[in-house]
């Protein structure tokens, strides 16, 4: 989606920090992780120990953190679930909607009623298959420590595909220098694991989607989506957005 993309997602996710809109979001991934991984001990479960990770990140505090395990294992937890939905928006774009809902009614009729005031509707589950590929994605700090060429000759054994150095903007207008590294989505474990081992921090660790045929856009066209995006992004259920956009 290009730099401005990236400083205007850097600036929502300032913004959510501050007014406590992003910690439910990830909260709700360490309790999906802490559940389906069996247990609360992250050392013993890789999913949430991603999940935590993730979180740290984005400085979640630690006792969001711990709450949200438990929320996992309580009897009076809510059973919150992880469903996607497909959609076109306005000039051709296409969208995978992921969501972690304890609703799922309330949620696609959100999501339903966001799409049609700004342009977009709802498509038949399964429509964008062949237009997005899923791909696991990893990203840590770039360092000297860290030999770019042995590490990807090396992680090729555990199903790297790409690896990437890329440049993320920071508050104080300067860029940070991070490796981001790209594998089918079956090697996730096997690439987490990997990196892992070498001691490397992941600062990030998810399945995204990757779309197949990227769609170039004028910047008036992008005003007109990068609406829509924010307000799917702004509700509580959603966890994130991938498009096929360049």
């Amino acid at each position: 989606m290009g730099r401005a993309f990236e400083y205007r997602k850097a600036a929502k996710l300032k913004r959510w920090g501050t007014m406590s809109r992003l910690f439910p979001k990830l909260g709700k991934m360490i309790t999906i992780a802490a559940k389906e991984g069996g247990s609360p001990d992250p050392e013993m479960n890789s999913k949430l120990r991603t999940a935590i990770a993730n979180a740290k990140a984005q400085n979640m505090p630690k006792d969001n953190i711990e709450a949200a395990i438990k929320r996992a294992f309580s009897k009076d937890g809510a059973d919150i679930k992880e469903i996607s939905y497909e959609a076109k928006g306005p000039f051709g774009t296409l969208m995978y909607i992921e969501c972690a809902t304890d609703n799922p009614t309330r949620t696609v009729a959100n999501v339903k009623a966001i799409l049609v005031r700004n342009q977009g509707e709802l498509l038949t589950s399964g429509s964008l298959d062949f237009m997005f590929s899923r791909k696991a994605v990893f990203e840590f700090d770039k360092s000297n420590d860290i030999d770019l060429e042995e590490l990807e000759l090396e992680l090729i054994d555990f199903g790297l595909e790409e690896l990437e150095e890329d440049k993320i903007p920071q508050e104080n207008g300067l860029d940070k220098e991070i490796i981001r590294v790209y594998g089918d989505y079956k090697s996730f474990g096997e690439l987490n694991k990997a990196l892992e081992s070498k001691g490397i921090e992941i600062k990030k660790a998810e399945l995204q989607r990757v779309p197949t045929t990227p769609l170039e856009l004028t910047e008036e066209q992008m005003d007109v989506v990068t609406v829509l995006i924010d307000k799917l992004e702004d509700d509580e259920d959603v966890q994130a957005v991938y498009t096929n956009l360049a």
